[in-house]
């Protein structure tokens, strides 16, 4: 079933992060940005097949002139959209976007600016401030996301005193291993599982740390949904077959997507989905998330209680909070 779309829009950035593979321009600075027509076509194709969450991702989304119209025409198919931005170009789009994106988050590594910059490789530790701010005057309520490395996991306390400050969640992303990079340390882990106890606005996602304190998932029981559940598709109007992060396999969308995917390739990897030589040990959230996303084992149950206080503080107290705001405003009119 899939439930998922990780549609990338651009593998072009405007940042030099020293953990993302997309930091290094030299191999995506050519690349193009998906095609508005392409994209208009697939998402129409996989709303039907079930796909409920589409995640514009890139690289940097907001470098596509279109993003725009990509959230608009999404939204008319009542699919629910994220975008994740480093805040250097939000600006640009923040009155059109207003209203428009269901999970908006702004990355952000460190409490502070010169630490931040020196990690970006760009002066944005501003734009990131500037952009919540902005946003906040707008009515929305985006989410700080702090990917979490073992450089920086112990600026946590001060990553959630500046979401407390802006009232906002703050994403606890555990950076993962992929393209050579290692992942977070067993130390690192303790550190951040005994902090976020008992404390709100913070969303992490317990069954990822309990999938690292168990090794990752393992080939002869496979966790990982990756092909079930998501469709990964890239600015080549390609589908990314097992997972972006270990794609070997790219089929061009030259026919209709529900063709593609009831083809006898598409339902080899299913069958293995998980069990590939590179999925043992492997905790990449962007498909663990949907992986986890019905409580069919102890790991899906794991997830549900950070998921219902995650939508406690987007869907009622933050809407709540801005309502009551909004009516104070109007009696001092």
């Amino acid at each position: 079933m899939l439930l998922l779309c990780n549609y990338y829009v651009t593998y072009r950035c405007n940042a030099y992060c020293d953990f993302c593979h997309f930091g290094d321009h030299s191999k995506f600075k050519n690349t193009k940005f998906a095609d508005l027509n392409d994209y208009h076509n697939n998402v129409k194709q996989i709303a039907k097949l079930g796909v409920k969450f589409l995640d514009l991702t890139g690289g940097e989304p907001l470098l596509h002139k279109n993003i725009v119209e990509m959230v608009e025409f999404a939204n008319s198919l009542k699919l629910q959209t994220s975008i994740t931005t480093n805040g250097l170009l939000y600006n640009k789009y923040a009155e059109r976007l207003a209203g428009k994106v269901n999970l908006l988050h702004f990355s952000l590594d460190s409490p502070d600016e010169a630490i931040h910059n020196k990690i970006r490789g760009v002066d944005c530790f501003k734009s990131v401030i500037n952009s919540i701010e902005l946003a906040k005057s707008l009515g929305e309520f985006p989410d700080i996301l702090f990917t979490v490395t073992n450089e920086t996991y112990e600026s946590l306390p001060g990553m959630y005193q500046l979401a407390l400050k802006y009232n906002l969640v703050l994403i606890v992303n555990p950076v993962f291993s992929y393209f050579g990079n290692p992942g977070l340390s067993d130390h690192a882990i303790e550190y951040i599982e005994n902090y976020i106890k008992g404390k709100s606005q913070i969303y992490l996602n317990q069954a990822y740390l309990e999938l690292r304190k168990n090794g990752g998932n393992k080939r002869e029981k496979p966790l990982c949904k990756a092909v079930s559940r998501v469709i990964v598709i890239s600015p080549d109007n390609e589908i990314i077959l097992p997972c972006y992060h270990f794609g070997n396999e790219k089929i061009k969308i030259d026919r209709p997507i529900r063709e593609i995917r009831s083809s006898e390739r598409i339902n080899e990897l299913m069958k293995m989905e998980g069990r590939f030589d590179f999925c043992e040990g492997c905790t990449v959230n962007c498909y663990f998330e949907p992986s986890f996303a019905f409580p069919t084992n102890r790991y899906g149950l794991i997830s549900l209680p950070s998921k219902i206080r995650y939508s406690y503080q987007k869907l009622i107290k933050q809407k709540f909070i801005f309502k009551n705001n909004t009516e104070q405003a109007n009696v001092k009119k």
